[in-house]
Formats: structure tokens, sequence, C-alpha cells
């Protein structure tokens, strides 16, 4: 049994008998509360300071990745896959990493702050996904639209929305409305956490909307 957890922004707990980490940030920077969680292994999509907060989750023994290599650790397959946190391929806010990884047979896919529309190549090396964070608050990353796109495209059977602005958030961002209103899937509100099997995943895609 898995269990997932939003600590806002992007920054999300995936546990079972390992805990993953993605893209932490130490909550004061941000205006939201700190994340209250320590990670085996800690995922960084790019070195920006609402996402690379490591000292907030790190304890004795964290794997911190902040590449696209290839590897296992504690029966989870990570793969990186580079990406640009803009449209234009990286000039103007450098590079990002997209993380797919599976634990406990559920394949997750972390967009990070992915700033384009995937391409062909892409989407190949992302492959089957179960659950896909993606970015949806425009300014920094795809906005609504993009993010739709980039969901039709890459057809996860969950779809978790993140990085948009919620209460106390003091970054100019797109709130949650605007990617709702473009919906067609069903939508789940799942509160803080929620818990996952592979065979208790939806035949239907949908999306799961956290809180914090």
């Amino acid at each position: 049994m898995l269990q997932i957890r939003w600590h806002g922004h992007s920054c999300f707990e995936i546990t079972n008998d390992t805990t993953i980490i993605t893209d932490p940030h130490d909550g004061r920077s941000i205006g939201i509360p700190t994340p209250s969680a320590t990670g085996d292994i800690i995922l960084v999509s790019h070195n920006h300071y609402d996402h690379n907060s490591v000292k907030t989750v790190e304890k004795p023994g964290s794997k911190i990745i902040t590449d696209d290599r290839k590897r296992t650790i504690d029966n989870v397959q990570i793969q990186g896959i580079e990406t640009y946190h803009d449209a234009v391929s990286g000039a103007k806010r450098g590079k990002n990493i997209i993380y797919k990884f599976v634990s406990d047979n559920v394949t997750f896919c972390h967009l990070g702050d992915l700033g384009h529309l995937l391409d062909e190549k892409t989407l190949q090396q992302i492959g089957k996904v179960d659950i896909l964070f993606i970015p949806i608050g425009g300014a920094y990353t795809i906005d609504a639209d993009q993010a739709w796109s980039v969901i039709r495209a890459v057809k996860p059977r969950i779809a978790i929305p993140m990085h948009y602005r919620i209460e106390g958030l003091s970054m100019p961002i797109a709130g949650l409305d605007p990617f709702l209103e473009r919906n067609n899937y069903k939508i789940l509100k799942v509160g803080n956490e929620m818990d996952i099997e592979k065979d208790e995943l939806p035949k239907e895609p949908e999306v799961w909307v956290f809180t914090l």
C-alpha cells in the first residue's frame, strides 16, 4: 500500500517501505507550511529555492537525486528525463528534470517545473504512467491549457495538479480553477493524503485534487 501526501507547491511524499519526497521547499520563504516529513529518497527537479530545500526534509542516509541518471534505490526504479524550465530551451530559466519512478509496481511521473509541451521523444521516454504530478499555474511553468495538452499526451490513470496558487502562497501564479474548468475527467477531492495500490487504479482517468 502506497500513501501519497501533499506538502504544498510541488512537494509530495510517497511512502511504502521507502519514503520518496519530490521538490522540497522550506515553507517559510513561499508563505505556506513547512513540510513535516523526511525522505529516504529526495528528488530535485531543478535548483530553485522553492524546489531544492533538501535540508528541510533530509535525514542521515537520505539519497539526494539531482540528475537524470537511471538508478534503483531500495527497490525504487528512478529515471530522470532532461527538459526545460521555459519554452526557449532553457535560455530563461535553465533545465528541468522530469522524474519517472516505480514504487510498489505503481509508475509515477513528476514533471517538476516543466515549461513547455512535450515532444515525441520525451513522451516515449516517459512511456506508460499511472500517476502524473503536473504543474498548472503558468508564469514559471506550463499553464492550465498546456497542462491538459500534456495530460492528453501522457494519458496517466491519475493526474495530480501542483504548483498553483493556494492560500498564503507568495508567488504570482494562477489558482486551481482555470485547470478544473477545462477538465472532462472525474475529479476527486482527496484531502491531504491518499492511499493507493496498483490493483485499485481507476479504469477511467481521474484528477485528484489534494489540499494542505
